[in-house]
């Protein structure tokens, strides 16, 4: 770490020298700003963390990852979908308690998390006030707060060695969309919705979309899937997002790729959305996932220097630094993958750098060069789950290697049929020369904890022959990854 820092006019001064009231100031308390913020609080630093929402916890707890995956598991359990399919048993809930209960255990896990969030800043040592905060000069934050503290000042201006913007972001709102229609709904308002439609279309097939077809789908409702692209995720294994696809068939969805809407408009008590391709769909509820746009309105980033990206997203290098040095960012607010697990990790790599902890990274299985390779998992909560961490065997095949890879299919797993996934495998991408693993690739149920294994494999160099040679429990889901690597041996000449 260098023994400098840059002045608000470009020079450097010693950084003995500086005395500032914090060592951090993190703006947002989502899955980026609580662990950087409790990273650097175990390296000793003084930090405070800066939420204008009521609670901690950002768009991850309150209007993302749990309220949606809660609300996911809900609508599984309440209608018995995989009780039907495994035994043939009816459930039945009267409609009047349906949207209640999905929404009361919602709030119950949101309140789990919020407590949690609140204990660990209290552990760590890490103070939490509410308010606004901007930049307002060189190392220096204005806050705006929201309720008064006992001296009855309003707000706060207050110094920091580094600043770490974790804003997260919030639904992309195109003007062409009739948002005054109660009917038409975004990611965070679709949450608190207080009937459930007997069709919806979605518009946007991202991860979101994906996600929020299949829940509803699973409750019986009549979904249309609108995109533009030629195939769901395109980010995925081919082979992933074909058989996606196909399940998303046959659970009813109406998927609808290379299209998208020319018009909405409303037709008595429901919304019309008329498509480009031709013809029109009717429904109850239109849910627009249209992608997502950075939260940094208001925080005075461009008045100071820091670069800017597609939609309000903050531009950083490897280090999670923004193009003025002492302003780091991570999370949503920096654009893909914004998931609650990358974002976690993104933020404790900024802090680690920023404060000169390569050692520490060093020890770690993931730096900021694997996340560039995509180390990290992706968790997709759709109807089978998704997951998939390092190389699809397209992006191997592009960057000039040679692979073989090979799959695990449930339809051969015993425990599979015991437990009536008839639908899903593990794939496995190998780099041929070396024979190391080099992608993990799973769909089915459970494919976001099974996809772990992939995950270590990956990070520390397995190849085809530890895969092959590992002794799974009998039976378990995880011996799909033993008849994937044996299945790519089978292969390898």
């Amino acid at each position: 770490m260098s023994s400098l820092l840059l002045s608000s006019d470009g020079g450097y001064y010693p950084r003995h020298l500086v005395t500032f009231d914090y060592d951090l100031v993190v703006i947002g308390s989502g899955p980026a700003g609580e662990r950087g913020a409790v990273t650097a609080a175990s390296l000793g630093k003084r930090v405070l963390v800066v939420e204008k929402a009521a609670e901690p916890g950002g768009a991850a707890v309150h209007t993302g990852t749990l309220p949606s995956k809660t609300l996911r598991e809900t609508a599984l359990f309440l209608s018995g979908r995989d009780q039907r399919e495994v035994y043939g048993v009816g459930v039945t809930i009267d409609d009047d308690l349906f949207v209640p209960k999905l929404l009361s255990r919602k709030a119950a896990v949101k309140r789990l998390e919020v407590e949690r969030i609140r204990r660990a800043f209290k552990d760590a040592g890490v103070e939490l006030v509410r308010g606004s905060a901007r930049v307002s000069g060189a190392n220096k934050v204005h806050i705006d707060l929201v309720a008064s503290p006992p001296s009855g000042a309003s707000h706060r201006e207050v110094s920091a060695e580094f600043i770490l913007v974790a804003t997260g972001s919030y639904p992309h709102r195109p003007p062409e969309m009739p948002w005054d229609d109660p009917q038409v709904e975004d990611s965070d308002t679709i949450l608190d919705l207080d009937l459930m439609p007997a069709r919806l279309v979605v518009i946007g097939a991202g991860v979101i979309g994906c996600e929020y077809a299949a829940m509803f789908a699973a409750l019986g409702v009549r979904v249309t899937l609108v995109d533009k692209r030629n195939e769901l995720l395109a980010f995925l294994d081919r082979d992933m997002s074909e058989a996606l696809r196909v399940s998303f068939v046959s659970m009813g969805i109406d998927v609808r790729l290379e299209d998208a809407q020319e018009r909405v408009r409303r037709d008595g008590d429901h919304i019309v959305v008329e498509l480009k391709r031709g013809g029109s769909v009717p429904c109850d509820m239109l849910l627009f996932c249209g992608g997502r746009s950075g939260a940094t309105n208001g925080l005075g980033l461009e008045e100071a220097g820091v670069k800017l990206g597609l939609r309000g997203s903050i531009e950083v290098d490897a280090h999670y630094r923004s193009s003025v040095p002492h302003i780091l960012a991570a999370g949503d607010v920096i654009g893909f993958p914004a998931l609650a697990s990358t974002s976690m990790e993104q933020g404790r790599l900024a802090v680690l750098y920023a404060f000169g902890k390569q050692d520490e990274i060093a020890l770690s299985s993931c730096s900021s060069a694997d996340v560039a390779k995509m180390r990290l998992p992706y968790g997709i909560y759709t109807i089978p789950e998704v997951s998939c961490v390092g190389f699809s065997e397209e992006d191997a095949i592009a960057e000039g290697r040679e692979v073989v890879v090979g799959k695990g299919d449930f339809e051969h797993n015993a425990r599979a049929k015991i437990n009536g996934f008839s639908q899903g495998f593990v794939k496995l991408v190998f780099d041929k020369k070396t024979r190391v693993c080099i992608g993990a690739h799973a769909i089915g149920d459970r494919a976001t904890e099974l996809i772990h294994i992939g995950q270590a494999c990956v990070a520390l160099g397995g190849t085809v022959d530890t895969m092959s040679g590992m002794v799974f429990n009998y039976p378990t889901l995880s011996e799909c990854f033993k008849h994937a690597a044996r299945d790519a041996l089978s292969r390898w000449l």
